[in-house]
């Protein structure tokens, strides 16, 4: 185990130059975009051109639900491809890209840990290729036509009551959750309440990840519903002629980017939607791009496995006709004894009867997991201090479950700490049992979409809903939009939508707030207790310690 962090480490690899990359999946120079010597875009065209070819296996990785102890589901995705190409697999990764609102904040670097990490760091985490500032661009754009399109005259007959198209920003900044614009006087406009989200909570973001081309991108921006008259008309971005420019803007930014890992395994890291109030996934672009060019995909999806996998297996792999051929799910040692009781305090001591009552959730987890007919397996993600028995205890659990647990050591020791991972999850890929079934069919009403989801992933006995949500509901239905996935939107901590409510808690009600239809993504929002859309920043933000040394190197990104 080492004792340098993250930065550190990524900044003493040694990098191919992209064009090397490329060539490992068969990509010729002429098809790659440069940004710099180790970054690059992959042009339309060559994805174009591929679509004949046939596919890899799919393998998604998720977790237990996050704990402040963490998980390391992105460092297993990471390690786990390093471990593919270390037993002589053509493999690829695909991950999201990182916000700059949780970089400042609270999670530091989003790129993977220790000898499992995706490179060049530091550009992953910050601005990168610049995808996210295109989508706040294009996002804000369409704000700003519907204000124009009002201080113009008003021709669609928007009732300003009835604009839901906020604006968003990259950065966590609570003062923006509420605002009231226009200000100042006749000039400025008409005075309304409104607010900010952040970019990865925008349905621009959710299209992007989704879209299988610019002519997909511009119909599905062209759907989305910013706002209703009076008498309750959908106004679309099309109906403001805000579709046009806004593909524009994001011409480049659909184009997935790839970069590598410590190892040189090449690494699609594109699109990054939230996980709570969208699918959590990165875009389909790079997973079908990646499907075409190797023989196996590693690929996660966000936070726990009732909120990623779920919308992976129930959303991404539905839209875009992808099926997975293996499920990896990652936990720790140490989110287990916090699922089972233990303070985070507290969490070095050995505790066998804390890791025995949190395996519940992972128990959980597996289960809804076997329920979409994909092979399953458990990678335990070691920690120095992991004790010998309580290792014991969750691959006796697993074992106990009809499943199987592997030790993985990729955080120190990268591709050599995961081979037996690797080798397990090669072969279940190629066995050729996955017979991959989403939960709900398209024709099941969305009021049952939601029950069903509640009941079977999160284990509620009830569904409570207000009835001007079944009104909502209804109407979107007899407006066509019944066939819709539904995306539901609750904390990430818990099967509950009480944060504080750990392991594998039974007897509850899910709560539905509010419905969003996201006619241009193509999903129903379901939102559920408390979620936030703009994260606040905490007492100590990560921002605090991050800066230039004297050599100019960032330092402070973890």
């Amino acid at each position: 185990m080492t004792g340098h962090s993250d930065i550190d480490i990524a900044r003493a690899a040694t990098k191919a130059p992209i064009q090397q990359i490329g060539a490992s999946l068969g990509i010729p120079h002429e098809a790659l975009l440069p940004f710099g010597h180790d970054k690059a875009k992959i042009s339309a065209e060559f994805i174009k051109g591929l679509a004949a070819r046939p596919d890899g296996r799919l393998i998604l990785v998720t977790a237990i639900n996050p704990t402040p102890a963490g998980e390391g589901k992105t460092t297993t995705t990471v390690g786990l491809g390093d471990g593919l190409k270390a037993i002589g697999k053509k493999a690829a990764i695909c991950i999201r890209e990182a916000s700059l609102g949780p970089c400042f904040g609270m999670k530091g670097g989003a790129a993977g840990g220790g000898y499992a990490q995706v490179v060049p760091m530091e550009d992953i985490n910050l601005h990168f290729t610049g995808d996210f500032h295109a989508i706040t661009s294009a996002h804000n754009l369409l704000s700003a036509m519907i204000d124009n399109h009002i201080y113009w005259g008003n021709a669609l007959g928007i009732d300003a009551r009835r604009i839901v198209w906020r604006r968003v920003l990259d950065m966590n900044d609570r003062a923006l959750r509420d605002v009231v614009t226009s200000l100042g006087g006749v000039a400025n406009g008409f005075p309304r309440q409104t607010g900010f989200d952040i970019t990865v909570a925008s349905e621009v973001m959710a299209i992007l990840c989704l879209s299988t081309d610019l002519a997909d991108l511009q119909r599905r921006l062209g759907d989305i519903i910013v706002a209703y008259t009076r008498d309750k008309t959908a106004i679309t971005a099309r109906d403001i002629k805000a579709d046009g420019a806004m593909t524009v803007l994001l011409q480049q930014a659909v184009q997935p980017n790839l970069v590598q890992t410590l190892e040189q395994t090449p690494a699609f890291v594109h699109g990054g939607p939230f996980a709570n109030i969208a699918h959590g996934c990165n875009s389909v672009l790079a997973t079908k791009t990646a499907l075409k060019l190797a023989d196996y995909v590693v690929t996660e999806a966000g936070f726990g496995a009732d909120l990623g996998a779920e919308k992976f297996l129930n959303i991404k792999c539905r839209k875009a006709g992808l099926s997975p051929d293996c499920v990896v799910l990652v936990a720790t040692i140490r989110a287990l004894k916090m699922n089972g009781g233990v303070t985070k305090a507290d969490l070095a001591a050995e505790d066998v009867d804390a890791v025995h009552a949190g395996c519940a959730n992972l128990a959980r987890h597996l289960e809804n997991l076997n329920a979409f007919g994909v092979p399953v397996v458990v990678a335990i993600n070691h920690f120095d201090g992991d004790s010998a028995a309580e290792v014991d205890a969750v691959q006796t659990r697993v074992t106990e479950l009809g499943g199987e647990a592997i030790l993985c050591r990729h955080w120190a020791e990268g591709s050599a700490g995961v081979t037996d991972l690797a080798s397990r999850v090669a072969a279940l890929a190629d066995g050729g049992s996955a017979n991959f079934t989403p939960l709900y069919p398209d024709e099941m009403s969305l009021l049952d979409k939601i029950e069903t989801i509640a009941m079977r992933i999160y284990r509620a006995d009830s569904v409570v809903v207000d009835d001007s949500v079944r009104r909502q509901l209804a109407e979107w239905e007899e407006a066509g939009f019944g066939h819709l996935p539904v995306c539901m939107a609750k904390t990430q901590y818990s099967f509950t939508t009480d944060p504080t409510a750990r392991g594998a808690p039974s007897g509850f009600t899910l709560p539905v707030r509010e419905v969003r239809l996201s006619a241009g993504a193509g999903f129903v929002v379901v939102i559920c207790g408390d979620i936030m859309t703009m994260p606040g920043l905490p007492r100590v933000p990560a921002a605090e310690a991050i800066g230039l040394n004297s050599d100019g190197f960032i330092e402070g990104l973890f």
